[in-house]
């Protein structure tokens, strides 16, 4: 399936904060109580009610964020560098759907717990096209696989499914990142913030909103109460003063690197009209934390 800048699987924005301190060190978090307890109120981990709580999450060396860049940008090399500047509607050349590209997109939906029948259908679809059959010209155009992709880069670069629970959907990962951000805000290794606060840095997840009626914060999560949401997520590659780039699955079809504008400071742009919406940055960790934590390099917004 075609998906020009992004592609899925199957609260007050004004003046939202950080979940916690930014790299390094990590500072008591203002407000952290009250606004736990709204979202846990709110539900936001209805669908772990009566579950036991986890045990906190592991440190991470920065080795760890090196190789997941490396796979992130490995997968992009094997699919042809494919670029893209957002708000682009560039021909797609379905290479999901070339039968060599079959193992790839296999690995990615392996990665996942549950793959929504995916597998079975398309190695259908697989056979199909190795026939010369009509059937076959639609290999792996559904179900999305964005999702997968971002769960195998976090598993292939040894992160562990207790840090990062691999999924099927970005809302269900997505709501673990928040969960575990608000139960362990000094050991999470992805910490939610607001696009409009903070400058994406390589290897943070940036997270998009593919609804007709798409949340502009990640707070707004919580009335979701754990439902499904359309979105969609992308692994931060680089960054700089006028730009961020980052790779995503199933997108054109194919893993694709995407430039998103951004202001001097690096913070991004709102999204082109019609594009989805941005509502979350993930921080990312690895290799940021005790023991392994050095000086903070972003500053904690108040």
């Amino acid at each position: 399936m075609a998906m020009v800048q992004h592609s899925d699987e199957g609260g007050d924005a004004a003046g939202a904060g950080p979940v916690g301190a930014r790299r390094g060190r990590v500072a008591p978090f203002a407000g952290l109580a009250r606004l736990a307890q709204a979202l846990l109120a709110a539900c936001i981990l209805a669908a772990c009610a009566g579950a036991p709580v986890p045990v906190p999450p592991l440190a991470y060396p920065p080795a760890a964020r090196e190789r997941m860049l490396r796979v992130a940008l490995a997968e992009w090399a094997e699919w042809g560098r494919i670029e893209v500047t957002a708000g682009e509607h560039p021909p797609t050349w379905h290479a999901e759907s070339d039968p060599a590209n079959f193992p790839r997109i296999l690995a990615y939906w392996r990665a996942v717990p549950q793959d929504e029948g995916a597998i079975a259908l398309n190695r259908r679809r697989y056979a199909a096209a190795l026939a010369g059959q009509p059937e076959g010209l639609r290999l792996w155009q559904d179900p999305y696989w964005s999702a997968a992709f971002v769960s195998y880069v976090m598993l292939a670069a040894g992160i562990d499914r207790r840090e990062f629970p691999p999924n099927a959907a970005h809302s269900a990962y997505v709501d673990a990142l928040i969960a575990d951000a608000l139960r362990y805000p000094e050991t999470a290794l992805f910490l939610p913030r607001s696009p409009q606060e903070i400058a994406p840095q390589p290897g943070d997840l940036l997270c998009a909103d593919r609804g007709r009626n798409p949340i502009l914060d990640w707070r707004q999560r919580a009335a979701d109460a754990g439902r499904f949401r359309p979105m969609h997520c992308d692994i931060v590659v680089e960054a700089g003063p006028g730009h961020v780039d980052a790779i995503g699955g199933n997108v054109l079809d194919a893993v694709t690197r995407t430039r998103f504008a951004a202001d001097a400071a690096g913070i991004l742009h709102p999204a082109p009209p019609g594009a989805p919406v941005f509502f979350a940055v993930f921080e990312n960790r690895l290799g940021r934390l005790p023991p392994w934590s050095g000086p903070p390099l972003r500053s904690e917004t108040p």
